[in-house]
């Protein structure tokens, strides 16, 4: 019996400078120079968005239902490992969790895990369930440095999980997902 499984999903480790849209009023960079044409020419679609400083974990799809599931709010969660410019202290790591007020509202993480830091910079690891636009970015710049009073500013962000799917491809590669793997993150 032969497989006759159609994906649904393509997996993209989105490099920092890519703006993920279709085409670029800037002349920037886009994601879709990293993919096959065919990808363009048959309509995939990113599923959520990386800004263009972020990097990471970026599905494509050409089904809207698939994109719309993985996209509402708390659907599914989201692993970063974000590098702040700053010392962050573990009140500030629940703050994070209880909520920010910011100008966008009340922005929050459902985890976040200080995982060490080096010289004046914090490394973390971030559990969101939904995303506004630059809501980590937003957050972390609410809070400030407890020795000297600056904003805490995200250095680097990449998405390194979506559900149960966990990033396994180079930066600027991609990859079909396996049936499995289509399942277990649209089940799970």
């Amino acid at each position: 019996m032969t497989n006759t499984f159609e994906t649904n999903l393509l997996m993209l480790h989105k490099p920092k400078g890519y703006v993920v849209t279709r085409a670029d009023e800037k002349n920037r960079k886009t994601v879709y120079e990293l993919l096959p044409p065919w990808a363009y020419d048959d309509g995939w679609m990113p599923v959520g968005r990386l800004d263009m400083d972020s990097k990471g974990l970026l599905l494509f799809t050409q089904n809207g239902h698939i994109s719309d599931r993985l996209t509402q709010p708390g659907a599914c969660h989201k692993i970063y490992e974000i590098w702040v410019r700053g010392h962050m202290t573990p009140d500030q790591a629940v703050q994070l969790v209880t909520g920010v007020k910011t100008s966008e509202g009340l922005l929050k993480a459902v985890r976040v895990e200080i995982k060490g830091g080096a010289g004046p910079k914090t490394r973390l690891e971030v559990d969101q369930d939904e995303g506004k636009n630059r809501h980590l970015r937003r957050m972390f710049g609410e809070l400030k440095d407890p020795k000297f009073g600056t904003s805490l500013k995200v250095l680097e962000l990449k998405r390194v999980q979506i559900g149960n799917l966990k990033l396994d491809v180079e930066s600027g590669k991609w990859r079909s997902l396996t049936a499995d793997e289509e399942r277990n993150l649209l089940d799970g």
